[in-house]
């Protein structure tokens, strides 16, 4: 899959070209899917904030940037029906936009799903992650990040080799000190993003695409040696 990896969306110019780029062709060509579902997942989430992801408003960044088509796929739906029902719907697909939430749980929807047993069998999809819908395809998310009480541990899909801390300055808690410490935990490269970057991955090559502030830390833990 082509990856656009950010935190709050397709916020500026520079992402934007970014995701034209991956698409290679205009937005207002492109069928999407929505996957909302790591919003069931956090406690801060609910049916309201489902309808905002969904609702075809031009100030959201993510489903009201004027789609040739919008669907939502639902991944707790999925294993209650066929999948030859749903997985064309998904290779018909130019898009997948993957809403925040809690990781975890999104990890656990897309293994009992059977998504993450497809991405590899979807070389030229586009993935658009906000939020935990970027940080799901990381080897780790980080303790702080999880919400959902039933995993044992942090891990995601590990599509990608760095992690994400997102909301850098947004919340208070996500500030370049919280990030520095959530880092050093990890023992994996890892990026702090702010609502203006993102990470673009195409070929496994990671690009930093922002308008904003963000940091790289490299793989290491306290008491060893930075990689």
């Amino acid at each position: 899959m082509k990856l656009l990896l950010t935190s709050g969306g397709i916020t500026n110019p520079s992402i934007q070209a970014a995701l034209v780029d991956l698409l290679g062709k205009p937005v207002a060509e492109a069928h999407a899917l929505l996957v909302p579902t790591a919003q069931w997942g956090h406690p801060m989430c609910g049916p309201a904030g489902v309808h905002r992801s969904i609702a075809v408003d031009p100030q959201q960044h993510f489903s009201g940037l004027g789609w040739a088509s919008l669907g939502v796929l639902e991944l707790t739906a999925l294993p209650t029906i066929a999948a030859e029902r749903w997985e064309p719907w998904l290779r018909e697909a130019d898009v997948l936009l993957v809403d925040g939430g809690d990781a975890t749980y999104l990890c656990h929807w897309m293994r009992e799903s059977g998504l993450a047993e497809l991405l590899p069998t979807l070389p030229d999809k586009v993935w658009v992650g906000m939020s935990a819908g970027s940080m799901v395809l990381t080897p780790r998310i980080g303790p702080e990040f999880v919400h959902w009480a039933q995993p044992d541990d942090d891990a995601g899909l590990g599509v990608v080799d760095f992690s994400i801390f997102p909301h850098l300055n947004y919340f208070p808690d996500n500030n370049p000190e919280a990030a520095a410490r959530w880092a050093a935990a990890l023992g994996n490269p890892s990026y702090a993003i702010d609502e203006q970057t993102a990470i673009k991955v195409v070929d496994g090559v990671a690009e930093v695409v922002s308008e904003g502030e963000w940091t790289r830390f490299e793989g290491w833990r306290r008491g060893s040696p930075e990689l």
